[in-house]
């Protein structure tokens, strides 16, 4: 099928992977493009905690743009990952329920691929429900490693690669370039 006769695919997916820097900064690069247009735009925030005061977070409530901070830190500082597991199942449900509204033009799923990875959630019910996603929605998946039933399912998959990290020389996080 030439591009010419191509079908108009109306909404996307795209997965921004891999453990290089930059695939939450990319997405929240989506959700001002996706203001700037009109768009009604809901992001649910996995793994992270509400303690990270980040800078996207400041701008989307800046801009009026829905935002869930469901996790309870990077599992490393976790003291029950029991809890933490249980915490990140609730962010599920809630991101379900987002993609399923209609209420939304774009949902940015942030860190969800951890979820599937430390397997509290299925990929089949991932997959199932960002395949029967209301009509209107678009969707943004980051994570590392993210399984191989997201990126055949996406329209777009882009693997950040770390060639170089201040963090691997012992520089802590900077605010206004890593949060």
């Amino acid at each position: 099928m030439t591009a010419q006769s191509s079908p108009r695919v109306k909404t996307r997916v795209l997965v921004n992977t891999g453990h290089g820097k930059g695939k939450s900064s990319a997405a929240f690069g989506v959700m001002g493009r996706a203001w700037a247009r009109g768009w009604s735009v809901a992001v649910v925030q996995f793994v992270k905690g509400g303690k990270w005061q980040v800078g996207e977070k400041k701008r989307a409530d800046h801009l009026g743009i829905e935002w869930h901070t469901l996790g309870d830190g990077f599992t490393w500082e976790s003291e029950d990952l029991d809890e933490t597991a249980a915490t990140n199942r609730h962010a599920w449900e809630v991101a379900k329920a987002k993609l399923a509204s209609g209420d939304y033009d774009l949902v940015i799923l942030d860190e969800l691929t951890y979820t599937i990875t430390y397997g509290w959630v299925d990929a089949a019910e991932v997959v199932a429900a960002v395949t029967g996603r209301h009509a209107r929605t678009n969707v943004v998946i980051t994570g590392r490693d993210a399984a191989p039933e997201l990126v055949d399912i996406a329209d777009t998959v882009t693997e950040m690669r770390k060639v170089k990290h201040a963090y691997d020389e012992g520089i802590g996080a900077r605010k206004g370039i890593e949060y």
